[in-house]
């Protein structure tokens, strides 16, 4: 059974299939209208986020205030946001129908994620923190040059506005056209870029961090109530158990399986996560606000305890749909048909908030961060003597700008099969030379400026040439994970080769920003004359034990 046939993308908003409740309904479409007190609930709730959001980020006397919270933020805060910016809407809707069509491999990203947080922790934060970055870009001109900060800064901008950002509005749109059939995709996409950007746009990072805190609890109770009617409508867990084939239940695939194969998760898979967790400003902003190295470390595990649940929540619903609604047209459309046709009048406007929650989190993190980058990357490069207060006006400029920018974008995404492949196969084949030149000069001290420059500008060749030769011309077929891989090793190898070839000894300034194993062994040292409870090292084992037991169980 395909989820994807006899499906024309275009076609969103009034779309004519045959349900599956107990009784056939052939040719209803699917539009809905939405019920008073459902409406009255995500007014509420609308209301009370923008509200929250502007009283929040009023006044803003410096740079780092707007940009960066004025480096004050604490660990629920940091945790919950991180979690309320990853798990947006295009997750929500992507997540289900993958679970839909190819089983809940998918939550191998998701997992992954964990991994990467425990990462970031140990080896990551007190470094960036000590050097006290606006942007991560920033740390490759330390590190390298100015060339590489541009670069990374550039790739960022972009992959934000025609990626996170419009996939995340678009996925809105399938939601609100259901309920507004008669508006056009664009339509329901300006829509929700005005009230995700309402706030953003005048209060800045602090606004986004506190409003996406909130956001994630009403985005964790929505998401728990649908599972909870998809499961019992499904009949209970058992009975999706036998009605579902066992590979669609199983974490670990194989080689020439199309969502996840097991050589992508152990290869691919951990690369795409040392970016988005390690290199994306998004991500990285909220741990760069930090009060302190341990705000930031609890801040980065609490959100990897987070995202355990997922698979409970957001992705085994897409599994309960198979057995509810077996013969749905298009797998992005499992998300909505559930909210819809599943859930009662009442409950159905507390998801609608938590399905808001999540788009406006996406949303408002990612304008925030692209503002950051183009501000403090690019304007104040260009004009250094520029005051704080022309700075955030040149920031509230450029977040109305990449607003606008991912409005016009936005509806091109309904050419897509899926939303979550889009984005992670869009990573795939542009950020494996970011990810071989970030960590190479992270971690090693031999890697110079022409090995990164080599690296990046060879990289970006082999993924045009990949994706070319795969994607368009359709010479061969290769997973997107497997590509991201041999795109890493060509690049990791030509920062190698290079660095080691023509020789450039690096200054002591840009030595400085590697990872020192003489300040990890004091660190380690500091943290045994701590009572347990304090040391951040239980807790990234309880958090592996954890995802351990998870993969395990759905092995």
């Amino acid at each position: 059974m395909s989820a994807e046939s006899n499906y024309s993308a275009r076609d969103v908003g009034n779309i004519s299939f045959p349900f599956h409740n107990g009784t056939d309904f052939s040719g209803e479409t699917l539009s809905f209208g939405l019920h008073i007190v459902d409406g009255a609930i995500i007014i509420v709730y609308l209301v009370f986020s923008i509200g929250m959001g502007l009283y929040l980020g009023r006044k803003h006397e410096t740079a780092a205030d707007y940009f960066l919270a004025g480096r004050s933020t604490t660990w629920p805060f940091i945790g919950l946001s991180l979690f309320a910016s990853d798990v947006s809407s295009s997750s929500l809707v992507g997540l289900a129908g993958d679970a839909y069509s190819t089983g809940i491999s998918v939550f191998n990203y998701v997992w992954m994620a964990s991994v990467s947080l425990i990462f970031v922790a140990v080896f990551f934060i007190p470094t960036i923190l000590r050097l006290e970055l606006y942007t991560m870009p920033e740390f490759l001109e330390r590190r390298y040059n100015a060339a590489t900060r541009y670069y990374l800064s550039s790739l960022s901008v972009l992959i934000s506005i025609i990626g996170s950002t419009a996939s995340g509005l678009f996925a809105g749109s399938l939601v609100m056209n259901m309920i507004f059939p008669q508006l056009k995709v664009w339509h329901s996409v300006a829509i929700l870029a005005m009230i995700s950007g309402a706030y953003t746009v005048s209060g800045g990072l602090k606004a986004v961090i506190y409003t996406d805190a909130f956001q994630s609890v009403v985005l964790l109770l929505g998401s728990v109530l649908i599972s909870i009617y998809a499961l019992i409508e499904a009949g209970g867990w058992s009975a999706v158990r036998s009605a579902v084939p066992a590979e669609a239940l199983s974490l670990i695939r194989p080689v020439d399986d199309p969502g996840v194969p097991w050589t992508g998760l152990i290869s691919g898979v951990p690369m795409l996560g040392l970016y988005y967790w390690c290199c994306h400003q998004t991500i990285a902003q909220r741990i760069l606000s930090s009060k302190d190295s341990n705000q930031g470390r609890l801040g980065c595990l609490l959100a990897g305890l987070l995202r355990i649940p997922v698979l409970f929540i957001m992705v085994l619903p897409g599994t309960m749909a198979r057995v509810i609604y077996p013969d749905l047209p298009k797998a992005d459309l499992v998300y909505p048909t559930l909210l819809f046709q599943l859930l009662p009048t009442g409950v159905r406007g507390i998801v609608l908030s938590g399905f808001l929650a999540a788009l406006m989190s996406q949303v408002d993190s990612i304008l925030n961060s692209t503002s950051t980058l183009v501000t403090m990357d690019f304007v104040k490069k260009l004009k250094p003597d520029l005051k704080d207060k022309q700075l955030l006006n040149i920031g509230r400029f450029v977040t109305f700008l990449s607003m606008v920018i991912s409005v016009c974008w936005a509806p091109t995404l309904q050419n897509f099969s899926s939303l979550y492949k889009f984005s992670q196969s869009l990573l795939s084949y542009m950020i494996p030379p970011v990810v071989a030149v970030y960590m190479g000069g992270f971690f090693w001290k031999g890697a110079n400026v022409y090995g990164a420059i080599t690296a990046l500008v060879l990289g970006n060749i082999w993924g045009v040439a990949l994706f070319v030769i795969i994607r368009v011309v359709g010479l061969f077929e290769m997973h997107f994970l497997h590509a991201a891989s041999i795109l890493f090793a060509l690049s990791a190898l030509s920062l190698v080769v290079v660095s080691l070839t023509v020789a450039k000894p690096c200054s002591e300034d840009q030595l400085k920003v590697t990872w020192s194993t003489e300040q990890f062994a004091e660190e380690i040292k500091s943290f045994k004359e701590l009572p347990l409870w304090k040391n951040y090292f239980l807790y990234c084992i309880l958090l592996i034990i954890a995802t351990l037991i998870v993969i395990c169980f759905f092995w």
